[in-house]
């Protein structure tokens, strides 16, 4: 799960974070813009109207397979009566929602799918819901700026020392004789010695555990573990030098 981040929409702070690709957003702290004081009231509010559980039903049909319908039928018959409440609590509990999610702790309350967090932002108020997607639209686009500035960074520093690390390669280990296939293996058994030792497996056993991913396994290093594997490459263009000056 990603580290919470937060926006401010007409002076509320509302806190986001993303849980696996999937933005959520913070209902209670949407709910503030209405009563500061009495958020989980107005969260209760919401979720009484029959409107609101023919739609958050419909979200968990879609993106939810172990989503309990016969629950959501039970709450769908009895919303909109002046008996019936409901709890985000409730709703999770009785029907395995995935869609609003129960937080603890110093960040905690309750959040939703941006989905639905926009739906409740649109029955709050048209003006605040707005302002809402304007400022989740900016943070996005702020992630991506940055996002893309480390996946070049990150290419820049994975070629540093790979032509040096080859070039060593070539010329310190690859006897003149064989074929290029063999020259292919020399260098592929080179870079998981590496790998290895980075990343606890060669690149192979990588793309065996990751067949859906595009790319090899240095593509989904981070900046730290670029920089120490380019450090390695120079070292061991050293050791090559060394060994070959020794004999």
């Amino acid at each position: 799960m990603a580290k919470n981040k937060k926006i401010t929409v007409q002076g509320i702070d509302v806190v986001v974070y993303e849980n696996d690709k999937d933005d959520f957003m913070s209902l209670t702290d949407i709910a503030r813009h209405r009563d500061n004081e009495r958020s989980d009231y107005i969260l209760q509010n919401w979720m009484r109207n029959r409107s609101t559980i023919e739609f958050i039903g419909l979200w968990e049909k879609f993106n939810n397979p172990n989503f309990n319908s016969i629950e959501f039928d039970g709450i769908k018959n009895m919303a909109g009566s002046n008996s019936f409440s409901l709890t985000p609590k409730r709703w999770i509990e009785a029907t395995n929602a995935i869609g609003i999610v129960s937080k603890t702790g110093r960040y905690g309350g309750t959040f939703a799918h941006k989905d639905i967090a926009f739906e409740f932002a649109t029955w709050l108020s048209a003006e605040f819901k707005f302002y809402l997607i304007k400022e989740f639209q900016r943070l996005k686009e702020e992630e991506s700026s940055i996002k893309k500035l480390e996946w070049n960074l990150q290419r820049t520093i994975s070629k540093i020392n790979y032509k040096i690390h080859t070039d060593a390669i070539k010329e310190k280990l690859i006897p003149l004789t064989i074929s290029n296939k063999q020259k292919n293996f020399i260098y592929a058994d080179e870079a998981d010695i590496l790998n290895v030792a980075m990343f606890g497996k060669t690149a192979k056993e990588w793309r065996d555990e990751n067949p859906d991913e595009k790319g090899n396994i240095r593509d989904i290093a981070s900046i730290e573990q670029l920089v120490v594997l380019s450090n390695l490459e120079s070292i061991k263009c050293d050791a090559y030098t060394t060994r070959n000056k020794s004999k």
